[in-house]
């Protein structure tokens, strides 16, 4: 996976009375590298339709789009990955229907396939599958997810990054600070947000505040 210090997590919700569109095509315009589309409402059609019109805004741009839980999605529309919840399909399936998938030229090399935990074991054995990153938290309390879990912190987020070799993303309500401290006392790679860019008057201006810790990082 390339180098990626911020995905950007869709909801519509949040987004209002702006549509997912707009939002996203400020954030990837700010430099933010990779679009996670996440809509848990959303049948298969709607939810290609809308991966599709987001390709021609993070495409050109050079940033990636992954599409949340649906590989089927994620494959017939060309993404260039999929996050795998805990409701779906295991990493191990999922990577055996991407190398399918490459051998007969269906997506290129460098396809991603993500997943989320808290646990370092749990983990260490998805990367095993084949998990070529994972999502960690919840970082700091949060109301854009309910379905968050516990709070887990700084600490609990270094324990992952130490239990394994792939990129890890602390999640959970992750403010422009909380990007900073991540940055400077955890050793991920990056951070994922919903409502810090979702949800906020500017969303540029949202991206270039949570990057500039890990642009001086590097």
């Amino acid at each position: 996976m390339r180098d990626v210090s911020l995905v950007v997590i869709t909801d519509a919700g949040l987004a209002r009375p702006r549509s997912v569109l707009e939002v996203v095509r400020q954030a990837v315009e700010a430099g933010a590298p990779a679009i996670q589309l996440r809509d848990k409402t959303a049948g298969a059609r709607a939810l290609a339709e809308a991966a599709r019109a987001l390709l021609v805004v993070t495409r050109p741009a050079g940033a990636l789009l992954m599409i949340n839980d649906r590989l089927d999605v994620a494959l017939a529309v060309g993404a260039d990955g999929v996050h795998i919840g805990p409701d779906d399909i295991p990493v191990a399936a999922a990577r055996s229907a991407v190398r399918d998938a490459r051998l007969h030229g269906v997506i290129p090399e460098g396809f991603v396939v993500g997943t989320s935990t808290d646990d370092p074991e749990e983990a260490l054995r998805l990367v095993g599958e084949g998990a070529d990153y994972i999502g960690c938290g919840t970082v700091y309390p949060t109301t854009s997810k309910p379905d968050a879990g516990e709070v887990i912190g700084l600490e609990g987020l270094r324990r992952v990054v130490a239990a394994v070799d792939v990129p890890v993303f602390g999640i959970g309500g992750v403010s422009a600070a909380g990007s900073a401290e991540i940055a400077r006392e955890t050793g991920a790679s990056g951070i994922a947000v919903i409502g810090a860019v979702m949800s906020a008057p500017d969303p540029g201006a949202a991206v270039r505040a949570l990057m500039e810790p890990w642009l001086r990082r590097n």
